[in-house]
């Protein structure tokens, strides 16, 4: 009973925050994690060596928020989707272990994060801090553009529109365009606000979902080998697997866009890494967890789509949109499985927590790195020891994406904008841990206590270049928008090239004309004990000067001052911390 207890409740472990400033301030000096000393460039958003946001997923909550987040509508809404680009059936369910396979593979079969998370352990926001620490220089570049990725694409319409139609579907009603923005925006303002005032109850509800969901998949596939066995409703159980692989496409850019779909459905397998700073003994518990939950998932995908299959007709599959899962109960239970699809509309709403949970650490820690303004705010864990502001910030994007924009091209549109955008990153981050190990070896720094394979990184950078490439083929139907095919390619890297014009205008062409050059300052909050960068502008005049006392992230060199008054000649590291906006103190905290 305790241990089940422990599965939903999760950990009863909060913080003081009054133990977080204080140790906080102190973050110059050398920091541990399980007795591994830790190294990062300056340039990185500091250490918090307490996280202002507590210590409530353990290992229970490393396997729901991935579960959580890949189970959410996915394998219930793309199947459809994915038989129509392959027109195969029997491709359609190797897909499915090809996305395992491509999930396990792309950023390393899990491994690259594990090395990330081996030498970061004490940082959360995933793919954001390792892009920041796989490429320090030039400096804040990579910052400055995962952090517009980040805010501006924060959005989660398309989960929050699937759980709207699943539960109008459940109901029996036909709703219009509008009746679905607007249960899908009340869906997500109560998901948002459960988050927003408690990160230990947001866990706990997600924790209770996943369960739920697991159960449905479980629930769906031995009902599947009900049907298979000839003890339900459906006719021929076995129509759709008579001749499975006739008439499969040779088209490109449909076999592409059938593995966005399935990358689509596997989202996730590494969302417990956005929290790495909120799990006590992280790299340890990931390591034994994060693999289980890619696992259960994909063995659950791929025997509910041998269910949807042997109870759905493949030409009424074709045509279900994001009801897949909804057709599969009404064929198999008549009437009484029309009620059924509310289930799917749970398993969204817990693939939306998992969501914010994961993303708004994400947009948290690009605050810390100093690229956003008022990035105190944006860090900042009051009032109720939740993200605030990213919450907002994901709950007010989203709303305008789904009223503003009419379902059609340009929703789809811009759901599908990120994808490019995020190839280009995993790659980079598959390639950036050959530069890390480069950088530290060459530094004398000890190797990452766990390395990803080569073969693993290997793998993973051809199928990112895989995704990256074949988008560009022409499909034999014109795409699933009216207009050009590739335009969500071409805008996307468009938006990357204007991320890199931006930055050079902020950090290198405008100080250069106004005289000043940018330079890092480390904040702790005296309110939350949240630590941030905060980005100074120092004049050409006193750069020099600045160089010499300060390292890179803004930590002050000194001499100490001796009984006689007299430079005691031992020079210390001092941190410098900002409190209320008002003081600034110097706190000792290493010799060098």
């Amino acid at each position: 009973m305790d241990t089940l207890k422990k599965l939903f409740w999760g950990d009863e472990s909060d913080i003081d925050l009054s133990e977080a400033k204080e140790k906080n301030v102190q973050i110059g000096e050398q920091v541990y994690v399980d007795g591994v000393p830790v190294y990062q460039d300056g340039n990185g958003a500091p250490v918090e060596q307490v996280s202002p946001l507590g210590y409530h997923v353990g290992w229970y909550g490393i396997l729901f928020l991935n579960v959580s987040q890949m189970v959410g509508t996915g394998v219930f809404s793309t199947p459809g989707s994915i038989l129509r680009a392959l027109d195969s059936v029997g491709l359609s369910l190797i897909y499915w272990v090809i996305g395992f396979i491509i999930a396990a593979g792309k950023s390393s079969a899990l491994a690259v994060y594990m090395e990330y998370a081996s030498l970061f352990p004490n940082r959360s926001g995933g793919q954001v801090t390792y892009l920041e620490q796989a490429y320090p220089r030039p400096i804040f570049l990579f910052p400055t553009a995962y952090a517009f990725f980040t805010v501006a694409f924060s959005f989660s319409s398309s989960n929050a529109v699937v759980l709207a139609r699943y539960i109008y579907r459940a109901a029996g009603y036909e709703a219009g365009e509008w009746a679905n923005k607007g249960l899908a925006v009340s869906a997500y303002t109560f998901l948002a606000f459960l988050c927003l005032l408690s990160t230990r109850w947001s866990i706990r509800l997600m924790n209770v979902i996943s369960a739920v969901k697991l159960i449905i998949l479980v629930f769906i596939a031995i009902t599947g080998f009900a049907v298979l066995g000839g003890r339900t409703r459906v006719k021929d159980p076995n129509a759709n697997f008579r001749d499975s692989f006739e008439g499969i496409t040779s088209n490109g850019n449909g076999i592409v866009n059938a593995l966005v779909n399935i990358n689509f459905a596997y989202q996730g397998y590494a969302n417990a890494f956005n929290v790495v700073a909120e799990i006590k003994n992280p790299f340890y518990t990931l390591k034994r967890v994060a693999p289980i939950s890619l696992i259960i998932v994909a063995i659950l995908y791929v025997l509910a789509n041998v269910a949807y299959f042997s109870a759905v007709p493949a030409k009424e599959m074709r045509e279900s949109k994001e009801l897949a899962a909804a057709l599969f109960f009404e064929a198999v239970f008549g009437e009484a499985g029309k009620a059924l699809p509310a289930l799917v509309a749970v398993s969204a709403a817990g693939n939306i927590m998992a969501v914010i949970i994961g993303s708004t650490r994400m947009i948290r820690e690009c605050a810390r790195q100093g690229v956003l303004p008022w990035a105190h705010v944006w860090a900042s864990t009051r009032p109720f020891g939740t993200p605030f502001a990213p919450i907002l910030l994901k709950w007010a994007l989203t709303t305008i994406v789904i009223l503003a924009l009419p379902f059609g091209d340009a929703f789809n549109f811009l759901v599908d904008l990120r994808s490019y955008p995020d190839s280009v990153f995993l790659f980079l981050m598959v390639v950036g841990i050959y530069y890390l190990r480069y950088r530290r070896k060459k530094e004398g720094l000890p190797k990452a206590t766990f390395e990803a394979w080569h073969s693993a990184l290997i793998f993973s950078a051809a199928i990112c270049l895989f995704l990256l490439i074949m988008p560009w083929y022409p499909p034999d139907d014109g795409g699933d928008v009216s207009f050009w095919y590739a335009t969500y390619c071409v805008v996307g890297i468009g938006l990357m090239v204007a991320c890199g014009v931006y930055y050079y205008f902020w950090i290198h062409l405008v100080p250069r004309l106004r005289g000043y050059q940018i330079r890092t300052e480390t904040l702790v909050s005296d309110q939350d004990g949240s630590v941030t960068h905060k980005l100074l502008r120092i004049s050409n005049a006193e750069v020099e000067k600045w160089d010499t006392t300060h390292d890179d992230a803004g930590n002050i060199l000194v001499d100490t001052v001796g009984p006689s008054g007299l430079g005691g000649g031992n020079s210390h590291l001092l941190k410098r911390v900002k409190l209320k906006d008002t003081t600034t103190v110097y706190v000792e905290s290493e010799k060098v």
